[in-house]
């Protein structure tokens, strides 16, 4: 397959999976995340969908890197799985917060989220350095989203 082919795979994966997620994301006026609390230091709804737009594309090319690599197909493989795995969980994670308004299910899930994306940046640093340096942003921006999830879960309970 060519190289551009696979970036653009690459990347559109994640930004389907974001935009699919979306649909569950209804943070506006009147909606349930409206009428729950959350702590002082909540982002304002309007920064969420430029930094998920963001790390969804900096995801991808992470994805590519280790995609068009010349590593041992297994190991490649083993590395794409957890990406995989990771992105799963990812839209998961919305869906249960959102969509099923279930906080402590969701901060259970965030926890599983952070590991999959763990796990995927050390197989990756394996293969291409660059790729798990592009996914710190992510794992940076899931860490604060589990502190934002569990004071949510605290404020709520």
């Amino acid at each position: 397959m060519q190289n551009g082919l696979k970036a653009a795979i690459s990347v559109a994966i994640p930004l389907v999976v974001g935009f699919t997620s979306s649909f569950f994301n209804q943070t506006g006026s009147g909606s349930w995340y409206q009428s729950i609390q959350k702590p002082e230091w909540n982002p304002p709804n309007w920064v969420f969908a430029p930094v998920w737009t963001i790390l969804y594309i900096m995801m991808g090319i992470a994805l590519y890197l280790v995609w068009k690599s010349n590593s041992p197909s297994k190991q490649k493989n083993k590395a794409i799985s957890f990406w995989i795995i990771q992105m799963v969980l990812n839209f998961f994670w919305t869906f249960i917060f959102f969509g099923q308004q279930q906080i402590a299910g969701a901060l259970i899930e965030i926890f599983l989220l952070w590991l999959a994306i763990f796990i995927t940046i050390i197989l990756f640093s394996k293969i291409n350095k660059l790729s798990a340096w592009l996914l710190v942003p992510y794992i940076s921006w899931v860490s604060f989203a589990a502190l934002l999830n569990f004071a949510i879960w605290q404020l709520n309970r």
